[in-house]
């Protein structure tokens, strides 16, 4: 076999570089052939699945089952194509407005191919026509829901500079959202929390976005919220305090043991004037009555601005109550 295609070769007279010529002209000609007959107009049936997304009071954003879009359109080789390569990918997610949706009952709902129309371009690609529709009319089911709004927590982790801590407490803001879902998801749900915030050596004012962690079942007013957070420089001052009694019975007298703490306070910086001597630290009556073991917490006025804190050793002081005489 060999032996007679090299005759018929020689008979020929190719060499190597002819046929080096030769395929490269042919398939220089098949690509002309298949630019052009891609180029050209053909109706096709084109099937697109399509999930709808619509604003609908009382219902899902989203329908939960996906329908075919089929139509016979006239288009590009090319179109026909890619439409043939998609239909195979995930379904079209199609947003529409809610006049084009007519309620079949319960959550289900429809389209009609005169709805369509206006979405042939987004469903189909643009200088595609649509000759006409092969499904009548299009049913989708949107999942009644509910809507709850809780608060937003921030979940963080700050790290200051020595001399350095925060004013207040982190806000946030929006400081809640609405959360929209079927019932049985949202009874349950009583806030909702940021992903984690963690910032290290921190010596001035901090803020920026933070996003919310994602219930399963459940879409939100908003995705993420800004957050911030003062920071202040302080100076500690350390004093030795004496520890009161208040509103004790006047036929009553209330032991304090210690008599005397050691108090550290946080005082911004700078510091126009020392301000611990004006604070008073108590231990209230009501609070020995309700305890069960006689120790007691202390308890202080309303700090002045320029205190941001205090640490008070110790924490708990033991009080007896004497009969007075």
């Amino acid at each position: 076999m060999g032996k007679i295609f090299n005759k018929i070769l020689k008979s020929l007279d190719f060499n190597g570089r002819d046929w080096t010529v030769f395929l490269f002209s042919l398939l220089l000609a098949f690509s002309i052939w298949l630019i052009h007959n891609l180029s050209l107009k053909y109706s096709e049936f084109i099937q697109v699945p399509v999930r709808v997304q619509c604003e609908l009071e009382g219902h899902s954003d989203v329908s939960v089952n996906v329908d075919d879009v089929i139509a016979r359109c006239q288009t590009s080789g090319y179109n026909i194509l890619r439409a043939a390569r998609l239909q195979h990918r995930k379904p079209l997610s199609l947003q529409v407005t809610p006049s084009v949706l007519h309620s079949g009952g319960g959550e289900i709902f429809y389209m009609t191919s005169d709805d369509l129309q206006e979405y042939t371009h987004l469903i189909f690609g643009e200088n595609v026509s649509v000759e006409y529709f092969l499904k009548d009319t299009l049913f989708f089911r949107f999942p009644y829901e509910t809507h709850k709004k809780v608060p937003v927590y921030p979940v963080h982790i700050l790290r200051y500079d020595p001399q350095y801590i925060g004013e207040g407490s982190m806000t946030v803001e929006p400081d809640s959202v609405v959360l929209y879902g079927e019932p049985a998801h949202l009874d349950n749900i009583g806030m909702v929390m940021t992903e984690p915030i963690r910032l290290d050596g921190i010596n001035s004012n901090v803020h920026g976005v933070a996003k919310l962690e994602k219930v399963k079942g459940i879409r939100m007013s908003s995705e993420s919220v800004h957050y911030s957070q003062g920071v202040t420089r302080f100076v500690e001052i350390t004093s030795v305090v004496s520890i009161q009694s208040r509103n004790v019975p006047a036929d009553k007298e209330l032991m304090i043991y210690p008599s005397t703490a050691e108090v550290t306070f946080r005082c911004i910086f700078p510091l126009p004037s020392n301000p611990t001597g004006s604070v008073r630290f108590y231990v209230d009556y009501e609070d020995f009555m309700n305890s069960l073991n006689g120790k007691c917490t202390v308890r202080t006025d309303a700090l002045p601005p320029e205190i941001i804190g205090y640490e008070i050793t110790p924490r708990a002081f033991d009080c007896v109550v004497n009969e007075r005489l």
